[in-house]
């Protein structure tokens, strides 16, 4: 195993990086011979199965750990409240694959284990969240390609979620929307809503 405190670079995970894209490359020429007319071409169909692998990879990883910690219905929850926020609220992404996992995955199993910690705090979390997306939301991935007409519907539905919370009052939810609140702020290259 080596560690790499500077890059976090861990061994393992590149490893697990480059044997999910030889799958993906595998299971991408199968769709292709299968049907070679009706199918885009393999480039495409390589970065969505890699998205769609690399999420399931992060979801099942955060819940084995969640699982091994006594936390799986916390880390659901916390896995669950920062993909529903992030669908509608956009947010910065990392560089690689492999800097999203591993980041992903910290967090969402994190969470549950630290939430004694902002228990009293959590109607001024909610508060920050809900202020993050009155003025930030959405922020979509200048790859996601979404129609500039649904972005109020997507700040609508980010101000919802998060004032559920208001209700709701959970601690982890809350730290989950507080983190994906600060992805939101970060500035992307931003098309102006009209």
């Amino acid at each position: 195993m080596e560690y790499y405190y500077g890059d976090i670079y861990i061994s393992h995970t590149k490893r697990i990086e480059i044997t999910m894209s030889h799958l993906t490359f595998k299971i991408v020429e199968l769709i292709k011979k299968s049907n070679p007319e009706q199918t885009h071409s393999i480039e495409i169909m390589h970065y969505a199965l890699s998205i769609i692998l690399n999420t399931l990879f992060i979801i099942i990883t955060s819940l084995c750990i969640g699982g091994l910690t006594g936390q799986l219905k916390e880390t659901f929850l916390a896995l669950s409240s920062c993909m529903f926020l992030r669908m509608s609220s956009g947010g910065v992404h990392l560089k690689s694959a492999r800097s999203c996992n591993i980041v992903s995955i910290f967090i969402c199993s994190l969470i549950p284990h630290i939430t004694y910690l902002i228990h009293n705090h959590i109607i001024w979390i909610n508060l920050f969240s809900l202020l993050v997306m009155i003025l930030c939301a959405p922020n979509p991935d200048a790859n996601a390609q979404i129609p500039k007409e649904w972005y109020l519907g997507l700040k609508i539905i980010s101000i919802i979620l998060v004032s559920l919370n208001f209700w709701i009052h959970s601690s982890v939810i809350g730290l989950a929307f507080l983190v994906q609140s600060f992805t939101v702020i970060i500035p992307l290259q931003r098309r102006p809503i009209k």
